[in-house]
């Protein structure tokens, strides 16, 4: 995959700021809402400078993709290491703000095939890096590995969380609670309430 086109400085601090004005209209307001326009009003610069720094939107979004998955690559490999990984790991899936922002780019992905391709890299190395590090955790927990295998396990919590984060963002309230304590109840009867 050809990488994303970058004009100006990955460091500069103007470039980071209109990333950061990326994600934050993303969550908000959803990725159809992102235009040169509106970033460059937001972050005071003008829509000519966004496209010095990204040619086009699609290299926008890439570099988008690119840098919440560099953070999220360092903060799993923190957790995972943790003394209670799944726990940490509901807490990684479950954070409302970084879900959100996964499923818009999600949706985003229907439609641009080069956003796809990036997120299914970075989605298929931190399962991979999940699995590696839970397997062994698993097993020290007395679960059947053939009734309930670690895949199962980590599709599951992705799986959950997701549906629990675009219900809240719906307004649903029946069943969602419920389900976030019974989440909690069974981390702590595998690892002990939270330390």
């Amino acid at each position: 995959m050809p990488a994303a086109r970058r004009i100006g400085s990955e460091t500069s601090e103007t470039r980071t700021r209109i990333l950061d004005i990326v994600e934050q209209i993303m969550i908000e307001d959803g990725y159809a809402a992102v235009s040169s326009r509106r970033i460059a009003k937001e972050a005071g610069v003008t829509p000519a400078l966004v496209h010095y720094y990204f040619g086009t939107l699609d290299d926008l979004f890439i570099a988008a993709v690119r840098r919440r998955g560099d953070q999220q690559r360092e903060r799993q490999q923190r957790f995972l290491s943790s003394r209670q990984p799944l726990r940490a790991l509901w807490s990684f899936l479950d954070d409302q703000s970084g879900t959100g922002l996964l499923m818009e780019l999600m949706a985003l992905a229907n439609h641009r095939k080069v956003i796809r391709a990036e997120l299914a890299r970075y989605a298929d190395e931190f399962r991979a890096l999940q699995l590696e590090a839970l397997e062994h955790h698993l097993g020290g927990l007395g679960l059947d590995r053939e009734l309930l295998p670690p895949a199962l396990v980590l599709v599951g919590m992705a799986a959950l969380s997701r549906t629990l984060v675009m219900e809240d963002a719906l307004g649903m309230t029946v069943g969602v609670r419920e389900t976030r304590e019974a989440v909690e109840a069974l981390l702590d009867r595998f690892e002990g309430p939270p330390g």
